[in-house]
């Protein structure tokens, strides 16, 4: 795939959320934060997750790959975005913004798929008790992590195909924090019309369809968790419900701006920065909260770490 087109554009500009320079030194100061929060919320939950032996199960492993995956979303464009936010110049080359659009979607895909394999794992385990562990066995799990990423690169690679060759030879300035496909291919000096259709058909309607299987898919579970009234059925829609909140979180913004990739409303900057920064960051927050296993092994660890920190001083 070649990155050197004939454009003249050889960089793009980002808009950012301001120009006033008092509001970004805040941003600066609050995504640093909030960043720095995203990471290290990803960050124990792998690790705990991994140090711990009574979460190697399916659905922990599951919820491992998930948070590494958010870890990488916020990390493709943040560093960038927050540095930014203490320059003027706010400027990206061309194959840095095709190297933001390429993660930026190889990243979604996979989490796409993963959340999908997170709730076949929940189906599995309340409405097919008896099967658990042979339908989701290891290598099931192991399956469809690498099954996420195929399809997190098969979808990247097509939604760059046709965009790296595109004529850039007029206006370069993108109306947001970071590169994303919907706002770059309308600066293109070419009619864009079929792209556009080609990345609802990609993109919009397929996170839109897989959210709407979802949702039956929990809906199916909450019918059955509603039929049981055991204390095991309590944690099972406490675990189910923390992951729908995560579904709503990170699907709807990507269907709201993918969708419509035609319109460009004021709101899509904001969403962007959410899908992209506060629901990786969300997500530690709403699988811990609520799931008391996640939260002993996050205390074990910490007194491991802190008994061991002495030692090395």
């Amino acid at each position: 795939m070649a990155w050197n087109n004939q454009s003249v554009v050889r960089e793009f500009i980002l808009q950012g959320l301001s120009s006033a320079w008092e509001l970004q030194i805040f941003y600066f100061l609050f995504f640093s934060i909030v960043y720095a929060a995203t990471v290290l919320g990803n960050l124990l939950i792998v690790l705990t997750i991994v140090s711990e032996p009574r979460l190697h199960s399916p659905m922990y492993f599951l919820l491992g790959n998930l948070s590494f995956i958010d870890m990488s979303l916020a990390s493709f464009a943040t560093p960038k975005m927050i540095a930014d936010f203490l320059s003027e110049h706010k400027a990206i080359s061309f194959e840095g913004c095709i190297t933001q659009i390429f993660f930026l979607h190889l990243l979604g895909g996979a989490e796409i798929v993963l959340l999908i394999s997170m709730s076949f794992d929940r189906y599995v385990a309340i409405c097919k008790p008896l099967r658990y562990l042979t339908i989701t066995s290891r290598r099931m799990c192991v399956g469809l992590v690498i099954l996420s990423w195929i399809v997190g690169i098969f979808h990247a690679m097509s939604q760059l195909a046709f965009t790296v060759n595109l004529p850039f030879c007029g206006p370069n300035e993108v109306d947001s924090l970071f590169c994303d496909l919907p706002l770059v291919i309308k600066l293109a000096c070419v009619d864009t019309y079929i792209l556009g259709v080609f990345m609802i058909s990609t993109s919009g309607m397929i996170a839109l369809v897989c959210f709407i299987l979802l949702v039956i898919s929990y809906t199916v579970i909450l019918v059955t968790v509603r039929q049981r009234s055991s204390g095991g059925s309590s944690k099972a829609l406490s675990t189910c419900s923390a992951h729908f909140t995560a579904v709503t979180l990170f699907f709807g913004p990507c269907i709201f701006i993918y969708v419509w990739p035609f319109t460009n409303f004021p709101v899509d900057k904001v969403l962007s920065v959410f899908y992209t920064i506060f629901t990786p960051l969300l997500n530690p927050v709403i699988y811990t909260l609520r799931n008391k296993e996640v939260k002993d092994s996050m205390r074990k660890l910490s007194s491991r770490v802190f008994k061991f920190l002495p030692s090395l001083l």
